[in-house]
């Protein structure tokens, strides 16, 4: 999702910069810098970051203010926790915005709601399916790969709307007859496309994914 940053005041627009500022230290500090160059996968990293930035740049507008675009962070997550998944998407936003795909003003806002945002409860789900599920192969892409992409797709789409009638700009009572109707279609897409990543990677190249453990997930199962 992206936010036009003219419908929302001052004091929201520097309140987001703030929290986003805090956001992006934290991950900065928290990120395992030695284990991904121990492990040879910065090259990997920066592809996934790629990834993000062409993903993001083929958005549609379906609202006044209000644009979507894949998310494609789940994957990006399980690949390489909350830490780097924060940097790769402040990184692939900073080249949209370089590339004129976005207002400066902005930045942290939609820096926030379609990174941090739906990143952190990307994580807070993995945390509660490892707690309540049986660590198998099939729970991990199934629920972690597809199911928690669809539902942080969702998500998302609900939270820009009401930060929209948050800001004045609409109504619920507007979007709810534009296109809040048309969020859950947003799960489908969104599950598919880091559902089959995440499916491809675990079965060839599982050392690429921080999350994933042949041991717990495979062998004794």
């Amino acid at each position: 999702m992206t936010l036009d940053p003219s419908l929302f005041s001052p004091f929201a627009i520097w309140t987001a910069v703030i929290l986003y500022g805090i956001c992006l230290l934290l991950a900065l500090w928290l990120a395992p810098w030695r284990k991904l160059l121990e492990a040879r996968l910065t090259h990997v990293f920066f592809g996934a970051t790629v990834a993000l930035l062409l993903l993001w740049q083929m958005e549609t507008q379906v609202q006044p203010g209000l644009s979507y675009h894949l998310l494609g962070l789940t994957a990006v997550t399980l690949m390489f926790g909350w830490g780097f998944a924060v940097i790769a998407a402040s990184l692939a936003l900073l080249g949209i915005t370089l590339n004129g795909g976005g207002a400066w003003d902005g930045f942290a806002l939609n820096a926030l709601v379609s990174g941090v945002l739906p990143i952190s409860l990307t994580l807070a789900l993995l945390i509660l399916i490892r707690r309540f599920l049986p660590k198998q192969f099939f729970v991990y892409v199934l629920v972690n790969g597809f199911l928690t992409a669809g539902l942080v797709g969702v998500a998302m789409g609900y939270m820009a709307a009401w930060l929209l009638a948050g800001s004045g700009a609409y109504t619920m009572a507007e979007l709810s007859q534009t296109v809040v109707p048309f969020f859950p279609l947003m799960f489908l897409p969104e599950a598919m496309l880091n559902g089959w990543i995440m499916v491809i990677l675990v079965a060839f190249r599982p050392h690429w994914v921080y999350s994933f453990s042949d041991l717990e997930y495979i062998k004794g199962k």
